[in-house]
């Protein structure tokens, strides 16, 4: 590896997004940071939240990234 293809590699970070639907449009959240944005289709949402995350980490030199929450799905019984 070069020197920058190195640099940008170390870069890399993989973050976790929650995503739902709210009328016509996907609302993306990283669950590591206070980052979200939204799209209208899926794949929309989640490289508008890229997006914004990229600039939220160019803009703030010391971010807040909470450790990755565990998320899992759990069944509730039905109420009568």
């Amino acid at each position: 590896m070069t020197g920058s293809s190195a640099k940008e590699a170390a870069m890399v970070r993989t973050f976790t997004a929650a995503v739902h639907e709210e009328e016509d449009w996907y609302v993306a959240r990283c669950l590591e940071l206070d980052v979200a944005s939204q799209g209208e289709t899926l794949d929309a949402a989640l490289s508008n939240l890229r997006e914004a995350v990229e600039a939220y980490l160019e803009e703030v030199s010391q971010p807040a990234i909470e450790a990755t929450p565990l998320v899992t799905s759990f069944q509730v019984g039905r109420a009568a």
